[in-house]
């Protein structure tokens, strides 16, 4: 099973990029559940959704504390929150920066980094700093978990025509665009 993890702020749609996940991996026929964790949280403060994605059916429902793959929406969060505490030996990191991976620093041992300008792909195409989308194509990439393709239509199947388009656009730039390092996990 893969377990993933999404950080982001409230209102930057890590809720809406794990229930998107989810339904692109049904589009490829796996079983997916997505959840967002909702406390006290506002607008701007550090809130996380979960995914899962599996071949058989996924019978746990609880939160995601030793995650396969942790997606970071804001890069500023790296700094005030422990994205990668519980991160599995061998996970994959993928972050919001506009650093290359190996200038990255991560705590723990992730097998492989990747990193996109996913706010700079965000501001051009849909015209505001909303990365959820972009980080998705990132995602795809980076784990190859879930396939481009089923990334576009589930964006596609989401949202209107207009925020459709602009989203995908942001997607498909960001699979372009991100860069991976692999990682020596002794």
């Amino acid at each position: 099973m893969k377990e993933i993890r999404i950080h982001g702020r409230g209102g930057q749609g890590a809720a809406t990029a794990g229930e998107i996940l989810a339904l692109a991996a049904f589009y490829e026929g796996k079983y997916a559940q997505s959840f967002p964790y909702f406390g006290p949280e506002r607008r701007g403060a550090p809130v996380v959704a979960f995914t899962r994605i599996d071949d058989v059916p996924i019978r746990v429902r609880t939160e995601i504390h030793h995650p396969s793959c942790v997606v970071v929406l804001d890069p500023k969060l790296v700094r005030t929150v422990n994205v990668v505490e519980g991160l599995v030996e061998g996970g994959i990191v993928v972050l919001n920066s506009v650093m290359k991976p190996s200038e990255i620093t991560i705590q723990g041992k992730p097998s492989k980094i990747a990193a996109v300008d996913a706010t700079g792909i965000a501001l051009k195409t849909i015209g505001n700093p909303i990365t959820n989308m972009a980080m998705l194509g990132a995602f795809s990439v980076a784990t190859g978990w879930v396939g481009i393709k089923a990334v576009r239509k589930a964006i596609t199947n989401r949202f209107s025509k207009d925020a459709a388009e602009k989203n995908v656009k942001a997607a498909e730039i960001a699979y372009e665009k991100t860069t991976a390092l692999e990682l020596k996990v002794n």
